[in-house]
C-alpha cells in the first residue's frame, strides 16, 4: 500500500457499513480505504474505481473485491454492467494520491525535475506539456485562474509564452524557472503548488469528472445509502457541499407546488470533518482535507 488514507476512521464510520451490503470506493489509489471497508464487510461486495494503471499493484486478494480500471465519472454504467445496482454506500477521496506525487516521472510535483506529464490515465493524449506549450495566452490565464485560483494568472500566462518562445518547456523545473518572477520568493512553493494543481485539473478534466460522478450518485444509491466525499481544495468542496445540500451542483434547493423543499440527501455533517493535529503531523496531506457525509432520503 503506497497511500496513507486520510480521515480513515471518520470516513469508514460515515459509510455505516452493513456486513452484507454493496459498496463503492470511487478512488481506489493505494487501497487503504478499500482494505478498511473489506475489514468491516461480511459477505458483501466492494467495487473500486481507478483510472491509474499503477493502482493495479494494490489489488487485495479478496473474492468480495472488484477493481474497475476507469474514471469514476462512469460510475453508473460500470455498476450496471456488474449488476451491482443499487449500492449501500459510496466513498470518494478526491484529488491526487501520495504515490502520484512521489513518483518523479509522473510530473505531478514541482519538487522533482521531470517531464511535464500529470496524466492520471496514461492512455490519454493530453499532457501538461501540451497545455504549457500549445494553449494561447488567454486560455492559459483562464486555466490558472479557474483551477489554481491564482490572482496574478495573467503574469504567469505571459511568462510561459515568453519562455516557450525561446524553446519548448519540457520539464517541471523549466516551468518553475519560467514563472519564478511572478511569485514572491518566500511563497514560491505555495504558488507552484497552486499552478501545478491548475495544470493537473485541466489535464485530467477533474472538475467535469466530479460533476458527472455527483450527478449519478442519487440513481446509484439505495434509500438510506451513504455518500462520503473528501475534498482537498475549495473548487471540489463547494461542488460536494452544494450537491449534498440541494441535489444539484448550483446549490439551489428546489421546491414543490406547495413550497416544500425537494431534497435528495440528508446532510449528516453540518460543517466538514477535518483532521486533527496528530493526523496532520503523520500525514501532511490531511491538512487540507474536508470530509462531508450525506444519506439518501
Amino acid at each position: 500500500m503506497y497511500h496513507i488514507p486520510v480521515l480513515l476512521n471518520e470516513s469508514i464510520e460515515g459509510l455505516s457499513i452493513k456486513p452484507g451490503g454493496t459498496y463503492v470506493d470511487a478512488t481506489f489509489g493505494g487501497g487503504g480505504h478499500s482494505q478498511a471497508i473489506l475489514h468491516h464487510l461480511g459477505n458483501g461486495r466492494l467495487f473500486a474505481f481507478d483510472q491509474d494503471s499503477d493502482a493495479g499493484q494494490n489489488i487485495p486478494d479478496d473474492d468480495r473485491f472488484v477493481l474497475i480500471n476507469s474514471n469514476f465519472r462512469f460510475l453508473k454504467n460500470f455498476l450496471r454492467l456488474h449488476e451491482a445496482l443499487p449500492v449501500d454506500g459510496i466513498l470518494a477521496d478526491l484529488g491526487i494520491s501520495s504515490h502520484q506525487i512521489d513518483v518523479a516521472s509522473r510530473g505531478f510535483s514541482s519538487r522533482f525535475d521531470a517531464p511535464l506529464d500529470m496524466r492520471m490515465d496514461r492512455n490519454q493524449d493530453l499532457t501538461a506539456a501540451h497545455i504549457v506549450n500549445e494553449y494561447d495566452e488567454q486560455h492559459l490565464k483562464n486555466v490558472f485562474k479557474k483551477y489554481g485560483e491564482i490572482r496574478n494568472s495573467g503574469c504567469i500566462a505571459r511568462a510561459v509564452i515568453r519562455a516557450r518562445n525561446d524553446g519548448e518547456i519540457k520539464t517541471t523545473f523549466q516551468l518553475a524557472e519560467a514563472v519564478r518572477s511572478c511569485f514572491p520568493a518566500e511563497k514560491l512553493n505555495k504558488f507552484m503548488a497552486m499552478l501545478f494543481q491548475a495544470l493537473r485539473i485541466e489535464v485530467n478534466d477533474e472538475i467535469s469528472a466530479l460533476e458527472d460522478f455527483l450527478r449519478q450518485t442519487p440513481d446509484v444509491l439505495k434509500t438510506g445509502g451513504r455518500l462520503v466525499v473528501m475534498a482537498y481544495h475549495s473548487l471540489e468542496d463547494r461542488l460536494v457541499k452544494n450537491f449534498m445540500k440541494s441535489g444539484n451542483l448550483e446549490g439551489t434547493i428546489q421546491k414543490d407546488f406547495y413550497g416544500n423543499h425537494l431534497l435528495i440527501f440528508k446532510v449528516l455533517t453540518g460543517k466538514p470533518i477535518v483532521a486533527g493535529e496528530e493526523e496532520i503531523k503523520l500525514n501532511n496531506r490531511a491538512r487540507s482535507a474536508r470530509l462531508r457525509i450525506a444519506e439518501k432520503i
